[in-house]
């Protein structure tokens, strides 16, 4: 357990902005998609779930690459 509680630590802030992003991406993607398009909320919430979540993968790898040591060259 000691490896697993090591790696939330490590990872606990990307994860966290990862899930933040993710739900609020979803919000406004069923906003969008209701007022540019004039589906229903169940048509919305299905389209705005799949595009949202490759988009968290996308982001969760991005905040990992940002934060990482920089490589000084040396």
């Amino acid at each position: 357990m000691p490896e697993i509680d090591k790696s939330y630590k490590a990872l606990k802030g990307s994860l966290s902005r990862t899930f933040i992003y993710t739900i609020g991406h979803m919000i406004i993607a069923v906003g969008c998609i209701m007022a540019f398009t004039g589906a229903s909320v169940t048509e919305a919430l299905t389209s705005a779930i799949v595009e949202p979540l490759i988009n968290a993968v996308w982001f969760f790898v991005l905040d990992r690459l940002w934060i990482s040591p920089k490589l000084d060259g040396d």
